[in-house]
């Protein structure tokens, strides 16, 4: 055999072995018109003889039959030799010419539909593992490993690429893009072997018997994501961005909500919405207490909730809380968005307006202005997706489970003298389920059907109260009588007796703090009922999260170090 340099590698011996048949029969063909010999697997080979296309089976190469049922067939010296000798190399070369092996210059691979199967609703667990591909990740590394010599396409839209340059190369691929391929190929198999590792992941915390061990999180945590669209840009103008589906997930973004009309989405958008809707959900799942619901939520923030038997009541309420924040802000209601509802959304600037339904008037009136998004939401879909939150460190990430805890049902428990009324019972849950959703230091002035008062992210909790209660007295809105929510403790009594002061009469917070003692005696020298929850549900600036609905909730956390 004569020595070859990489640049100008002729392409003679194909080997094409493909679960996604796109195009490959007219991809076949034109390799066929210029000579190329074929070499095939199973129902891909079938699939070229029926066609008229010549082809020889692996069989033929290897002098072995497929086995196991199909399981082994291109686990052989005479293919994987052929895609991994250094055709400069003399000792490879003496290897493949004494076995008999020639050498094979394109492969043409992709892998058993796991992530179809994983979807389906009726996949057994033996369906999903024998939907593990073996000998085509094999393969594809292989070649991948050595794209001088060998290139691999495991994606059908690279066909026409591929014949465009072996038109323009007369017959030959250069090693720029045999390199190219090489990378889209490792992101392959990085992409699949992903989602076979989340399916095993999620099978064996399932049968954990302490899903709220620190073990409920992977000793090592690898995932893929694959692209679902590019954005226009990130948190700022010069950021890029993207919207990513996490490998093997089921649920992504483009699975919860739906865009009906309106301009592009930002990578604010996005964070927005997905914040509204969660918001709306923990309200939704009230409702047979509260009614219909609606959350306006400026940057992440909520800046309004009501709720009301009837929607246009619901919306009025979450509006008047805060009207300044409410301009530009989204919109997300519990259920389908009426005309009459419509029309008073309609009368001020909203970026979104979010609902499982938009009632065909409705639709028509909103869809008007052109640059308003209208999105509708799958609220089951959203329930079910617990989400994975990650957030980039140096050199790493930290990676926590969902907070999909509203308090611990042990420790909840009234710590003052004077327990809090029905009706006060009602205003601190709904407090407290706004609180959640608020960045910390958070508090929150509410009654038992809106807020009335939100202040977010100081620095100081007292910051937090008092700006709560001036955006409320800005709004016209009386504190008298009102319920707070602190997202974490009080560490002294001052930020208590301002939500006093600002006319709170019930208070629910975690507790915690070395100063509960105190914090209580100053609730009880005004009167006060105070209920702790025990849970903390302080909420940082948003992090990337990641569709994975099998991980069990828990309070830990981990940091992965990433090494390039």
């Amino acid at each position: 055999m004569s020595q070859l340099q990489p640049s100008t590698h002729i392409i003679k011996r194909a080997l094409i072995s493909v679960s996604d048949k796109t195009g490959v029969l007219e991809f076949a063909k034109a390799l066929a018109q210029r000579g190329i010999e074929i070499i095939s697997t199973g129902g891909t080979a079938q699939t070229l003889r029926e066609a008229g296309i010549p082809v020889m089976s692996v069989s033929d190469v290897t002098h072995f039959p497929e086995i196991l049922d199909g399981r082994v067939k291109t686990l052989h010296p005479a293919i994987h030799g052929g895609l991994l000798a250094v055709l400069d190399e003399k000792s490879h070369l003496h290897q493949l010419e004494a076995n008999m092996i020639q050498s094979i210059d394109l492969v043409v691979v992709n892998l058993y539909p796991f992530e179809q199967t994983l979807a389906k609703s009726d996949a057994t667990h033996e369906d999903i593992i024998e939907n593990i591909d073996i000998g085509g990740p094999a393969m594809i590394r292989a070649s991948a490993k050595n794209y001088r010599w060998t290139a691999i396409v495991t994606n059908p839209t690279r066909y026409a690429d591929i014949l465009n340059a072996l038109n323009a190369s007369n017959g030959g691929l250069s090693e720029e893009l045999r390199f190219e391929l090489a990378a889209e190929a490792f992101q392959h198999t990085a992409y699949y072997d992903g989602m076979v590792a989340a399916y095993f992941t999620k099978k064996s915390s399932n049968t954990s018997n302490d899903a709220m061990s620190s073990t409920s999180l992977p000793e090592t945590f690898s995932f893929a994501l694959r692209k679902e669209q590019d954005l226009r840009y990130g948190e700022n103008p010069h950021q890029q961005a993207g919207l990513y589906k996490i490998s093997g997930s089921g649920v992504a973004y483009n699975g919860v909500f739906t865009q009906l009309h309106g301009k592009e989405l930002s990578y604010n958008n996005i964070l927005d919405i997905d914040a509204t809707a969660k918001l709306a959900l923990e309200f939704l799942e009230w409702k047979d207490a509260v009614g219909e619901t609606a959350v306006i939520i400026k940057h992440t923030n909520p800046c309004g909730v009501g709720s009301a038997p009837r929607l246009m009541d619901a919306y009025r309420k979450a509006y008047a809380c805060d009207t300044t924040s409410a301009f530009g802000g989204i919109i997300a209601l519990t259920t389908t968005l009426d005309l009459e509802t419509a029309r008073v959304i309609d009368e001020i600037f909203t970026e979104v307006v979010i609902a499982p339904a938009f009632a065909p008037d409705a639709l028509e009136l909103l869809q008007q202005k052109k640059n308003r998004r209208l999105m509708t939401v799958n609220f089951d879909a959203l329930k079910t997706a617990q989400m994975l939150e990650i957030k980039a460190i140096a050199g790493g990430m930290l990676v926590q489970s969902p907070d999909a805890l509203l308090w611990n049902a042990a420790e909840k428990r009234t710590v003052t003298k004077r327990t809090p009324s029905e009706n006060e019972q009602r205003a601190l849950e709904y407090a407290w389920r706004i609180a959640k959703h608020v960045k910390s230091n958070a508090i929150v002035y509410a009654a038992a059907d809106r807020a009335l008062g939100i202040g977010a992210g100081q620095m100081s909790r007292l910051d937090s109260a008092i700006i709560a209660a001036r955006k409320a007295e800005r709004a016209g809105i009386s504190l008298q009588g009102c319920a707070v929510a602190s997202d974490a403790f009080f560490p002294f009594a001052d930020g208590l007796l301002e939500a006093v002061q600002a006319g709170a009469s019930a208070v629910i917070q975690p507790g915690g703090s070395v100063r509960d003692e105190e914090v209580i005696a100053a609730a009880d020298e005004k009167n006060i009922a105070m209920v702790l929850t025990g849970v903390c549900v302080c909420r940082l600036k948003p992090a990337l999260t990641l569709t994975d609905k099998n991980v069990c909730a828990t309070k830990y956390f981990e940091v992965y170090p990433l090494n390039f």
